[in-house]
């Protein structure tokens, strides 16, 4: 066997002692699972939290959550930027702190927007004219 193919011998040993156990796995659950010939349907119906479900499971979500979505994602991703540059700012120069500062700054200008826009209020808005904002 060459050099270059045998580097690769853990990682297969690794991928075939997964999917063993995967197997292995879901053969034993088979085999061993408690199993009834007359299982009611009452059984079969979701159960979450201790409260039985009272109607449909797909509805349709308000725009608000996808709004917060958004946001959220938009957090994780300035913390992905910024932790790195905190990091070694000291090394890298002026010309770092003013390329972060322009983009804290545009998250901030963003995050302004979506703040006056109402994105971030958690009130039932109901149908109708949008309610005048202005105090």
């Amino acid at each position: 066997m060459s050099e270059t193919l045998f580097s690769y011998v853990p990682f297969f040993l690794f991928l075939l002692f997964a999917l063993g156990l995967a197997a292995g796995m879901v053969a034993m659950s088979t085999l061993l699972g408690r199993r009834r010939k007359n299982q009611p349907v009452v059984d079969l119906s979701v159960y979450e939290c201790g409260i039985p479900v009272g109607d449909a499971g797909h509805k349709r979500l308000p725009m608000h959550f996808y709004l917060v979505a958004m946001l959220f994602i938009l957090l994780d991703i300035e913390v992905a930027f910024l932790y790195p540059w905190a990091v070694t700012y000291r090394s890298l120069g002026w010309f770092s702190f003013w390329v972060m500062a322009v983009f804290l700054l545009l998250l901030t200008v963003g995050f302004i927007y979506v703040w006056k826009k109402g994105a971030l209020d958690w009130q039932v808005r109901t149908a109708g004219p949008r309610p005048d904002r202005r105090p």
